[in-house]
């Protein structure tokens, strides 16, 4: 939000500070849910915990959420909210099935504490798609200075593996990308993923990836070994 030691992280000054300003430039009394979007390392966990209730207790947040939290810390974080009444709705984390941290625990403390799972960068930042089959096109995120997806991780193997499966997506009749946000959301304790569409056709892709969201038991099996080879 700004320099200095208060004006990034998880510290109370800067969550509060940050909550106001973006209510005053939305022009909105409340937001629905107040993330705290990524650990801090260098502020007490009770201390980040605290400001999401004070975002609820002043009425400038209905609910709270965190995102990127690893599995331990969330459980602290839920452990601390619900001492204080706070309801934590929502966990973000970054999930594909080439980004699978979450399943190392994270997914059971969620279940467990009853808060939900909303995926983002589901697509692997456009990887999980037909748009880099071919090489890096022109005006792609991976040509960009800026952004996640970096040129050299559209490496042949990678690559490799997108062209295997999307053979097993055209036989399922979707897309990879549909294929791709139809595999996070197979499991229930899934409640929603983040697509990044630039375009009005590209949601109403994604969007048909409901249309089949039931894998057998043999194309998970296949997918599981193209993703561990």
């Amino acid at each position: 939000m700004w320099p200095g030691p208060y004006g990034d992280f998880g510290s109370r000054k800067y969550l509060i500070a940050s909550l106001n300003q973006s209510l005053i430039r939305m022009q909105l009394d409340y937001v629905d849910i107040f993330y705290s979007h990524r650990p801090d390392p260098d502020t007490p966990l009770e201390e980040t915990m605290g400001a999401l209730t004070y975002s609820i207790e002043s009425g400038k947040a209905l609910y709270t959420g965190i995102s990127s939290y690893d599995a331990e810390r969330t459980q602290q974080s839920a452990e601390l909210l619900k001492s204080s009444n706070t309801p934590c709705l929502i966990h973000q984390p970054k999930y594909s099935m080439f980004e699978r941290w979450v399943e190392d625990g994270l997914l059971d403390v969620l279940e467990k504490n009853g808060i939900g799972c909303i995926a983002f960068s589901p697509l692997a930042q456009g990887l999980l798609t037909n748009k880099y089959m071919k090489g890096i096109p022109e005006g792609s995120r991976a040509t960009k200075l800026t952004g996640f997806l970096k040129a050299n991780e559209v490496t042949a193997e990678r690559i490799e593996k997108v062209k295997k499966l999307n053979d097993i997506a055209l036989n399922r009749n979707q897309s990879l990308a549909q294929m791709a946000i139809a595999w996070l959301l197979k499991d229930e304790r899934i409640t929603s993923v983040l697509i990044g569409a630039s375009s009005v056709e590209q949601l109403e892709d994604n969007l048909k990836a409901l249309k089949n969201t039931n894998f057998q038991i043999d194309e998970l099996d296949v997918i599981e070994a193209i993703l561990r080879d």
